[in-house]
């Protein structure tokens, strides 16, 4: 295309200054010629500057506009993944924490049978708040679940402190524990139980039996059930050999009807030691062992120490 300025007509008005613009082929072949004022052209000049500054900044709005798309996309995604994270980490801390009370209900159970007063070190200021994390108004969900967490932690610790307290309890109940003739001295049935039964040597009476028969045949190894101290080992006028051993905190165990004790007087014994052997000597029917538990000197039903 080509531009051709037209020679000034005198006048004493000149006509208006146009612009020629001429469309031609390449081999110079003339195609159009059209005349036109020069201000359109320079206006359409103009405009066509301004399409293309404007298609250019909308092209650039345009690529930064499917870049940040592209971006939130990745973002939205990301944060998907996150939010299915919160909640699995949610429902631990849900799980965690019912798992923590049901420690809090075993702590009182164990605690139960030495009295309301026998744990109380064991309780911290701490206690515990939702059982999962709540999104807030303001969608503050990480605050919740910090503080959550913050709780779960507080009664994690005081559930540490309680456990420490009972370790340190059953410590203490454990040494006096391994103390008690919880052992059966021999293994057999039980052909008399303790209390009130019908007399074996007199027809229509009625005894008061201290300990439990043991049915074992004779020469029957019979073991300690704790540890302890032999006092007395010897004759008696009902139980025949006899031995009896003190075990501490007012507990002695008696053993009667023996063939021969294998252990002395002032003997020390420990839990399992083999001290006598079983028999049928004294006021007895047939072989068996006479078992009998005295508690500050009183018989006691031997059963309620016997779990071993």
């Amino acid at each position: 295309m080509i531009g051709k300025r037209e020679p000034k007509q005198p006048g004493p008005k000149q006509a208006a200054e146009r612009v020629h613009v001429v469309v031609e082929r390449p081999d110079g072949t003339r195609l159009v010629r059209l005349p036109a004022p020069r201000w359109l052209v320079s206006a359409v000049v103009g405009l066509l500057g301004l399409l293309l500054v404007a298609g250019g900044a909308w092209y650039r709005d345009y690529s930064s506009l499917r870049s940040s798309r592209a971006e939130f996309s990745a973002l939205e995604a990301r944060l998907a993944d996150q939010q299915r994270l919160l909640e699995g980490f949610q429902q631990r801390v849900a799980r965690i924490r019912t798992e923590v009370d049901g420690w809090r209900g075993l702590h009182d159970r164990i605690w139960q049978p030495f009295g309301p007063d026998a744990g109380q070190d064991r309780r911290g200021s701490a206690v515990g708040g939702r059982g999962t994390a709540t999104v807030d108004v303001d969608g503050d969900e990480g605050g919740a679940v910090a503080d959550e967490v913050e709780r779960l932690a507080a009664v994690v610790t005081a559930e540490g402190q309680g456990l420490q307290s009972l370790e340190r309890f059953l410590g203490r109940v454990g040494r006096v524990l391994a103390t008690l003739p919880s052992r059966w001295p021999v293994r057999g049935p039980v052909n008399s139980e303790f209390g009130r039964r019908s007399s074996p040597w007199q027809d229509d009476s009625v005894e008061v039996h201290s300990g439990l028969d043991i049915g074992v045949v004779r020469g029957t190894p019979v073991i300690a059930p704790a540890p302890g101290m032999v006092i007395y080992a010897g004759q008696h006028a009902e139980y025949g050999v006899t031995l009896i051993i003190d075990h501490g905190n007012d507990i002695k165990t008696l053993y009667g009807h023996l063939t021969r004790v294998g252990v002395q007087s002032e003997q020390k014994v420990e839990r399992g030691q083999v001290v006598a052997f079983t028999g049928n000597t004294g006021r007895s029917s047939g072989p068996h062992l006479h078992y009998e538990i005295q508690v500050k000197g009183s018989p006691v039903n031997p059963r309620s120490y016997l779990w071993d």
